[in-house]
């Protein structure tokens, strides 16, 4: 009886503050911070759950790392006891829900973007957001000697060698790479920032140079030069039939539709794979899991045109799964799926958003579990965001999120 406990036992952790690191790269109220960690402990909440930003770490400059004050927060976290699940985060902070700190990307990087404003996720419109690098220049020598891949290793090789010792006791179970806005493999569809609200569809974000001119090349080797990227997919408030693109029998439904969702999913998909094989290499012998974050992205979900998750770059489907291949990428690096809005019930949701949070988790719990014949329902009865991390099906963990965080 025990031994079955012990097998279903799901660990808890809680989701520190955005800034408990701040601003400046201080970590300024470790006192305080001590005596909450301990109330976690008491409770038996089993770990904590971080942000590490790029923006504060390398902001003065390439490879100019600071590590003190993670080091000093994470010396803290072991000795009250509790584990680390560490985010590798090459997003800004700011911008998304929740979101109640400012973190830019750091300054030498968005000094080259004024310079060469491609290297960000551009709508049909022409407007640029600065929240992550464009997946179009993952493999561009654009940043003094590097590219964004290069970065990326160089940055989780640092945190290693940071943390050594913390790595080798096996304090950190997780790293959760940092791959889009929010952390999140996706494209940055529904930036709030550029005036997105609930239920909007979003906009596709593949109109920066570089991704117009990978789409040309694709769709000329498909025998199609003459198609370019859409034009009558709407804005980001719209509902799918406001557009051409998703009505009924849109444009998502024919040859050139299919093509482009297909090339702009797959470029999603490499970027999420190149990445995590640079993580693995970096933290291969090491007593940690990999991880990587999938938005929940619920709206529209019971709308045949799934338009929020097909803006996002997950090409979902009544008769396509579209999170499938995404389980299949994060298998091939042994990778856990991180996955949102694991709390949320349909019956929450505005009946105009079409919503189906409970059947999305279902889905993207199923695409993780690899010809199984059986799934347990995954729900979680909390007053608050959670976070699950899902492996070959089986609920790994759960992170809290609590209100002054972002989810």
């Amino acid at each position: 009886m025990a031994s079955t406990l012990r097998s279903n036992y799901v660990p808890i952790f809680v989701m520190l503050p955005l800034g408990v690191v701040n601003v400046n790269n201080v970590f300024e109220d470790p006192e305080t911070l001590e005596k909450q960690l301990k109330k976690l402990k008491e409770i038996g909440v089993d770990g904590i759950m971080v942000d590490v930003w790029w923006g504060l770490i390398e902001n003065k400059g390439p490879k100019q790392y600071e590590w003190a004050a993670y080091r000093s927060l994470f010396e803290l976290v072991v000795k009250i006891g509790l584990k680390i699940q560490a985010i590798m985060s090459f997003h800004q902070c700011g911008g998304n829900v929740g979101d109640i700190v400012t973190i830019p990307l750091p300054k030498w990087v968005l000094a080259i973007g004024d310079k060469v404003p491609d290297i960000f996720y551009t709508n049909r419109s022409g407007t640029r957001n600065p929240e992550y690098l464009s997946l179009g220049v993952d493999n561009e020598n654009l940043f003094q000697g590097r590219t964004p891949v290069q970065i990326y290793s160089d940055y989780m090789k640092s945190f290693k060698n940071a943390m050594a010792d913390i790595f080798e006791a096996g304090h950190i179970t997780d790293v959760e790479v940092g791959l889009g806005p929010a952390g999140e493999l996706r494209y940055s569809s529904y930036p709030e920032t550029q005036g997105w609200k609930f239920p909007g569809i979003g906009e596709f974000q593949c109109y920066d140079k570089y991704l117009k001119a990978d789409f040309k090349a694709a769709a000329t080797k498909a025998g199609h030069p003459e198609w370019d990227l859409p034009d009558n997919a709407g804005t980001y408030n719209d509902t799918p039939g406001d557009t051409e693109f998703f009505a009924t029998n849109g444009t998502y439904r024919t040859e050139k539709g299919k093509s482009f969702l297909t090339w702009y999913s797959n470029k999603l998909i490499e970027h999420g794979d190149q990445i995590l094989e640079e993580a693995n290499k970096v933290f291969n012998g090491t007593k940690t899991r990999l991880a990587a974050k999938v938005s929940g992205i619920h709206w529209w979900f019971n709308d045949q045109s799934h338009a929020a998750e097909l803006t996002a770059g997950y090409y979902n489907l009544d008769d396509r799964d579209g999170y499938r291949p995404l389980a299949r990428m994060l298998t091939r690096h042994y990778g856990t799926l991180d996955f949102t809005c694991l709390e949320m019930k349909d019956s929450e949701q505005p009946e105009t958003a079409k919503s189906g949070p409970q059947e999305l988790v279902q889905q993207a719990k199923w695409g993780q579990q690899r010809r199984r014949t059986q799934t347990e329902d995954v729900r979680i009865d909390l007053p608050s965001p959670v976070r699950g991390f899902i492996h070959n099906g089986k609920l790994q963990s759960v992170c809290i999120i609590c209100e002054e965080n972002a989810c």
